[in-house]
């Protein structure tokens, strides 16, 4: 259908059957202690009852407290839990890993326990290719999410040949700034230095990803996007309705790769509505 343009939210939207949407960011610099701290999942609120879990994927260089606002958003309806990849924070001392299967791996032996009730994925940038990685590997478990939300992201097969890992550390830093997801003006360059490892780590595990045929879950996906993302456009972005035989939407919001920052609200209350289904 066509998409149509919501004045209050700055969203529009094109839905393709029975679909989902997204989740959002928050201030590290403000974050409170996760009230539970495991290696890989962090949960911000005690909200280990509630009847539906969303889990929460960062992007390249981002961490688990990206989703803090999530959490206190969510709460009490929803145990929102966010994923700290190794290499970074309190988990800085550990290597990071280069490979989403990698990582995708772990993550899902650290779900398996958490499938007691509707658990959604929700991933941001590279967060989106490890959450749908999840998703197949938790299928393939007899264990399916119930949704996934893919955020500023490409389909899993649509690749532009990028090497940015492969650059220098002023141009890895120059290309997220040029995201708008951080001002390194105002991060301490001893911080900057410990941070970029994780950071090449990222940019090498979803440059160097590959997805073998066209792996299909058995659930919703929505795709949600920036109207003026440079790296995904409308069509890549559209392109995940490939990967599931359950209803496809198309989320679309104005600004850029962050666009998450802008329209927190408006991702918490789509997110919300999608859930509830599943309580």
């Amino acid at each position: 259908m066509p998409a149509t343009r919501s004045p209050l939210t700055g969203r529009r939207s094109a839905d393709r059957g029975a679909a989902p949407s997204g989740s959002s960011p928050s201030s590290a610099s403000r974050a409170s202690a996760p009230t539970t701290s495991g290696l890989w999942l962090r949960r911000f609120q005690r909200t280990e009852d509630a009847p539906v879990r969303l889990v929460c994927f960062p992007h390249a260089g981002g961490s688990a407290t990206y989703f803090l606002s999530a959490a206190r958003a969510h709460a009490p309806a929803t145990d929102v839990l966010t994923v700290q990849y190794p290499g970074r924070q309190d988990r800085r001392a550990e290597r990071p890993l280069e490979s989403i299967p990698a990582l995708a791996e772990r993550i899902t032996e650290e779900l398996l326990p958490l499938v007691d009730r509707p658990v959604a994925l929700f991933g941001h940038s590279m967060g989106a290719t490890v959450a749908f990685e999840v998703a197949l590997r938790l299928q393939e478990r007899g264990a399916p999410p119930v949704e996934l939300f893919a955020s500023g992201r490409r389909s899993p097969q649509t690749h532009r040949g990028e090497s940015l890992h492969l650059r220098d550390d002023a141009v890895l830093l120059a290309e997220l700034v040029s995201l708008g997801g951080t001002d390194f003006r105002l991060i301490d360059d001893e911080v900057l230095r410990a941070a970029l490892p994780a950071l090449r780590a990222d940019y090498k595990a979803v440059e160097t990803y590959t997805c073998d045929g066209v792996p299909v879950l058995d659930l919703p996906i929505t795709a949600l996007v920036g109207d003026a993302d440079p790296k995904v456009d409308l069509a890549e972005a559209r392109a995940w309705e490939r990967h599931t035989s359950a209803g496809f939407a198309l989320e679309v919001f104005t600004g850029g790769h962050f666009y998450l920052a802008e329209h927190a609200g408006a991702v918490h209350a789509l997110l919300a509505e999608r859930l509830d289904r599943h309580r």
